[in-house]
């Protein structure tokens, strides 16, 4: 029996109504594991379970709420693989959110795949469109689904019982039975859909903000607009515009018509206003794009993606198009693309001298025509590892004109030889190749400047060589470190793709002196994630400097086999650009780069601050001089927070809140709350925790939740990270997400945020 809570209105639509019949359908992992499988739509609308066949033991597949799209059998490339075997007519993919892999999938005719590709897409819309009331209804009746264990549409005590050990709570026994019987209206013994609504109120009753509520109300019942006005203007920080929004808050978020008329917020209306992105921690004002984009390229910092092919490992993983599609939806800006011969005359991409696969350089330059622009219009820079023979570089050169057409940026914007490097607001819409160049742009324009360092480009010796897993014979970007030992001729590189870059032509490293003597501002060098470390340590001012005027890349140790990462915050520090990230792997350094990049838009640039932008910059990252800040952040209660994966049924979390700034050496930082003893679903700590900052604009803030282990080491929950720009001081939720960057709706954390100045007790 179907839920009697409010789950999805399924509109009276004939692919809908196939998918809750059911359909045998063909699962696709590879040329050699094709299997049947029974996939059927719930009556919930919300979920799809599968069974080896019909009538059998079915388990849930996937939520529609983890779907970020459907592809249709032609857009797999998966399945056009295995297109001499399968219709790609009779195919689609579920496109997941995060790092979760794809699902293929083959019906048994072309109308089947239709009616499930149309028939996700319409469900997609629906939960799309949702409200947060809605969303909060509908995550009720899955809750309520899940505690009906034998589907009858009521919950009986014992149900119950075992749907609040599900729902992470551990209650008195004689307290939930009380709860209970206050629910059941009709003293039937069960709950039925209403009665389990009121049952679940009960619960969630939040005793803090009743308190807050009390505490500034002047009678307890209501909040005056004066009162309310107050409270944004001094707790919020809210400021001159505290009047205008406290009308705009009450008639959002007042669910009283004639509460609204009188101007009053009720403790329903109050409680909303909290749990909205009013009052979420991320200011809603940085969501959108709010910076100038019309600086030039080396004033931002980039999103940037290494080895972007890669889903998994750098020894064995998969090599695949999904990867490029993963790093742009998420406003990556900087793909790198690693090219070598391939049979056939064709290029091909993969990790060389690997057990990873190769997928086709045509595929990939398709694939990144089709999605560079799909989240963000600002330009993609294409960070090109050229591995192959002259005649295969023509195909590059070739494919790249020809696939990306107007998109590739070939010349110069106004075909004069650049004083500065051009803004993202002028390359909207244009793909830059970054790599090797033959000669100049000044001998290109006619410009010629006869630098004798142009004849030869010699190549650079890392003072602590990393072990390469391949010998590159022309690597536009990475090997640069061991060109000394095989240099090759200027001849081996083809012209035609030399033409093609032009704003960001790649130059190895020797010193920030030389650079400065020899380099132009369209030239660019990469480092590995170790010497780029060691510079900001032996000589960060002037990499800073560096980093004003000519764009650096940083890249991960080639010791790094596992894909894993290294911080990026050390290096966004000095300035550097594209810090490049191994993104298929979730962690705390992802959390830190998608911290970093969701405000703004989302759009992949950020602009640095204006003493990483200054040529004579005095900043130096190790020890920065300015006055401190104090951050006040007291750590309230939690709602509704998951259990960590993998548990046990019956288990319930104990979570302490721990908050991090990543910062300027000086600046980093961590503390936590204790752990609260079985309860993930509204934990109480009212811990405040002081941290001491003195270079904001350089500090993200991250709040991590755990399940406290006193014999092993704690399991994660859940996070999230934002700039210190972005923070909203006052009363305020955090909305945590999965390891991989999901939502974890409706778990949260409440807080209070103050930020204070401070005088520097250092200084004389």
């Amino acid at each position: 029996m179907a839920s009697p809570l409010h789950s999805i209105q399924l509109p009276l639509d004939d692919d809908l109504l196939l998918m809750q019949t059911g359909s045998v359908l063909r699962k696709v992992k590879s040329r050699s594991w094709k299997k049947q499988r029974y996939f059927r739509l719930q009556d919930d609308g919300m979920t799809v379970w599968y069974a080896r066949q019909a009538g059998g033991r079915t388990k849930p597949s996937f939520s529609i709420s983890d779907v970020e799209t459907v592809r249709e059998g032609h857009e797999s490339e998966l399945l056009r693989s295995l297109a001499d075997e399968i219709p790609l007519e009779h195919g689609f993919t579920v496109v997941f959110h995060g790092r979760r892999p794809n699902l293929d999938l083959v019906a048994g005719s072309i109308q089947e795949a239709q009616s499930w590709v149309q028939g996700l897409r319409r469900l997609l819309e629906i939960i799309t469109s949702m409200d947060q009331q809605e969303k909060m209804d509908q995550w009720l009746s899955d809750w309520f689904q899940q505690g009906d264990k034998d589907q009858d549409g009521r919950m009986s005590f014992p149900e119950v019982q075992r749907l609040l050990r599900l729902m992470n709570v551990d209650m008195d026994p004689e307290h939930a039975l009380q709860l209970f019987q206050d629910a059941d209206k009709s003293e039937s013994g069960m709950l039925e859909g209403e009665e389990f609504v009121e049952f679940y109120r009960a619960l969630t009753q939040r005793s803090e903000v009743l308190e807050l509520f009390d505490m500034i109300s002047g009678d307890g019942q209501k909040l005056t607009l004066l009162e309310f006005v107050d409270f944004l203007r001094e707790e919020q920080k809210e400021g001159e515009q505290a009047s205008d929004l406290a009308l705009e808050l009450i008639s959002r978020y007042e669910p009283s018509e004639s509460a609204k008329l009188r101007h009053i917020l009720s403790i329903d209306g109050f409680l909303a206003y909290l749990c909205s992105p009013d009052a979420d921690i991320f200011s809603p004002a940085r969501r959108p794009i709010y910076q100038d984009m019309s600086y030039p390229l080396n004033h931002y910092f980039i999103h940037s993606s290494h080895n972007t092919y890669l889903l998994g490992d750098q020894l064995r993983g998969q090599s695949s198009v999904e990867g490029y599609i993963r790093a742009l939806k998420r406003g990556c800006r900087c793909v790198e693309v690693d090219v070598w011969d391939g049979p056939s005359g064709e290029p091909i991409v993969y990790h060389g001298h690997t057990l990873t696969s190769r997928i086709p350089f045509q595929d990939v330059v398709a694939t990144i025509a089709q999605y560079a622009f799909q989240t963000s219009d600002f330009p993609v820079i294409v960070s090109l590892e050229n591995h192959c023979s002259r005649e295969q570089q023509e195909v590059i050169a070739q494919h790249l004109t020809e696939i990306l057409g107007e998109q590739l940026l070939s010349t110069t914007l106004d075909g004069l030889l650049p004083t500065q490097l051009p803004s993202p607001e002028e390359l909207r819409g244009k793909i830059l190749l970054k790599g090797k160049k033959i000669g100049t742009l000044e001998e290109e324009l006619g410009e010629a400047s006869g630098d004798p360092e142009e004849l030869e480009e010699p190549g650079e010796e890392e003072e602590e060589p990393e072990p390469e897993l391949e010998p590159d014979p022309l690597d536009f970007d990475e090997t640069a470190r061991n060109e000394g030992k095989r240099k090759k001729s200027k001849s081996a590189l083809c012209p035609a793709l030399s033409a093609l870059v032009v704003y960001l032509k790649s130059v190895p490293f020797r010193s920030f002196a030389h650079s400065k003597a020899h380099y132009r501002l369209y030239e660019t060098s990469s480092f590995s994630e170790a010497k780029a470390r060691r510079l900001v340590k032996e000589a960060g001012n002037e990499f800073v400097q560096h980093n004003a005027w000519q764009l650096s890349r940083v890249y991960p140790s080639g010791l790094r086999t596992d894909s894993s990462n290294y911080s990026p915050q050390e290096l966004w520090n000095a300035g550097c650009q594209m810090v490049a990230l191994n993104i298929q792997t979730a962690g705390l350094e992802m959390d830190l780069c998608d911290g970093l990049f969701g405000q703004n838009g989302n759009c992949g640039y950020v602009l640095k601050p204006a003493f990483l932008c200054d040529p004579q910059s005095s900043f130096h990252p190790e020890r920065p001089s300015s006055p401190t800040l104090t951050l006040l952040i007291q750590v309230i209660s939690g709602q509704q927070l998951p259990k960590v994966a993998n548990s046990k049924e019956g288990s319930i979390v104990d979570p302490l809140v721990r908050v991090e700034i990543h910062g300027v050496p000086g600046d980093t930082a961590r503390q936590e709350t204790s752990y609260v003893e079985n309860n993930g679903f509204n934990p109480y700590w009212g811990q405040t925790l002081q941290f001491r900052v003195r270079v904001p604009e350089l500090a993200l803030l991250r709040f991590v939740v755990e399940d406290y282990d006193r014999a092993s080491r704690n399991d994660f929950v859940g996070q999230y990270t934002l700039p210190w720009a972005c923070v909203q001081q006052g009363y305020r939720h955090v909305h945590l997400l999965s390891k991989d960057g999901t939502s974890l709706h409706p778990a949260s954390i409440f807080v209070h945020i103050q930020i204070r100045e401070e005088p520097d007790e250092d200084e004389d």
